[in-house]
């Protein structure tokens, strides 16, 4: 199979100064690397702990307790993730984009993003209904898709670097 030439905005990311320098520099790419890996492990750990609660763990605590004491860290980190993420992707943007394994893992975001957003428009509206009591079906089966979406995320970031 004859290799595919990568979109000219990729090579451009590529060449771009601040790609060099990640490239180039002994701990600029690897102390990306740290900083979004621990930020993205931030992120997921506050969201698993809080689709834990979804799928019905930890009832004797109020939904609303959990919600607001790791949204808000669940939020900020992922917030980082993004930059660095970013700039992980310049020094090899031709190679990266295209990866199999990359895109499954941008898909898998944008659905983790989707399950979110109607988690917010439905359950999450009615949850002083189940606050210390079972989430009703619908928030437990986001909280239960959020955990496989995440984990797939997780894993597909990670094969990134053997596809």
């Amino acid at each position: 199979m004859e290799p595919v030439e990568a979109p000219g905005w990729l090579t451009w990311l590529q060449q771009t100064e601040l790609a060099g320098v990640l490239r180039d520099s002994a701990w600029a790419y690897p102390a990306t690397e740290i900083l979004h890996i621990l930020a993205f492990v931030l992120a997921v750990g506050c969201l698993l702990a809080l689709d834990l609660r979804l799928v019905g763990l930890g009832r004797a605590i109020a939904f609303d307790q959990v919600a607001g004491a790791l949204l808000p860290w669940a939020i900020g980190a992922f917030c980082l993730t993004i930059p660095t993420g970013i700039l992980l992707l310049l020094p090899e943007a031709p190679t990266i984009v295209p990866n199999p394994a990359f895109l499954v893992k941008m898909a898998l975001m944008v659905l983790a993003g989707v399950n979110a957003s109607l988690f917010h428009l439905g359950p999450w509206r009615r949850r002083e209904a189940w606050l210390t009591g079972m989430p009703p079906l619908a928030a437990r089966v986001s909280g239960a898709l959020s955990i496989v979406l995440w984990v797939g995320v997780i894993a597909s970031g990670r094969l990134i670097a053997y596809l």
